[in-house]
This record gives C-alpha cells, structure tokens and sequence, in this order.
C-alpha cells in the first residue's frame, strides 16, 4: 500500500491539443508516450488527449483537446489560471481511501467515475475550487 497518492501528470487543456504538445515537447525535451506520436502524412490527427514523457518514459504532462477555452489573464484576477493535476494510486480500495482523505482535508467532490471499469476515477475540487482528479492508473 502506497502511503500517499503519487503525481500522475500534470494535465492542461487547449484548444490546439497538438500544437500545445508540440510546444511543450520542444520546450521541455521531453517525448510523446506511445501512440501519441504525429500521425503520418494524410492520417487524421486525434489529438485528443496526448501524454508527453521524459527519457525514462516516466508521465510529466497531459494535453487534453478542449472546443473552447478563455486564456488566463494572469496576473489580472478576470480569468485566471487554468490547469489540473492528475495522481495515480494502486487499487480501487486505495483510491476511495484518498478520495476520503481529501474531503477531510477540504476537497469537495465534482464527479464519481469510480465505477468505471476502464479507468476508476473521482475529480475533487481542492480548497480553493482548482479541480484534481484521484484515479487508479500507473504514474
């Protein structure tokens, strides 16, 4: 048993899912995890969700497509930043336990896919209303 829950990624929407890895990708030096690669020439693109790596194959950031999304105006409080933080645990038993853990600490709960067979997760608001996701996966 994991004593604490482990950063999966760090998960950022775009409304350019490809261009926005592609920027990190280059910036970072960092990898697409397979599958996630640029299709070839004439293949569509799903860009949908991508996940960059490092050179040990180890998750650093998600990209997730979005059809909308008003940019941050930071540091004016109009809008302001916008991300989402992804931590993996071992087992369903482990990820209810975490879920618990974050609601005495102040999370509220916004979504309960723990039932989903593919991917169990719950997405919690932590204190100040920035939304995190607890889902059972491997970092």
């Amino acid at each position: 048993m994991d004593t604490y829950p482990r950063r999966m990624h760090t998960a950022l929407d775009t409304t350019d899912g490809r261009g926005l890895a592609e920027f990190y990708r280059v910036l970072l030096g960092l990898r697409y995890r397979a599958g996630d690669e640029p299709p070839a020439d004439g293949v569509e693109d799903d860009a949908s969700w991508l996940v960059l790596v490092d050179e040990e194959g180890n998750r650093q950031l998600a990209i997730q497509q979005v059809d909308e999304l008003t940019p941050s105006t930071w540091p004016s409080p109009d809008v302001p930043m916008q991300m989402h933080l992804d931590y993996a645990v071992l087992s369903v038993d482990e990820l209810h336990r975490h879920r618990r853990r974050a609601e005495e600490l102040g999370a509220r709960l916004l979504s309960d896919r723990s039932a989903d067979d593919d991917e169990p997760l719950f997405v919690l608001a932590d204190p100040a209303g920035h939304p995190f996701c607890l889902l059972v996966g491997e970092p």
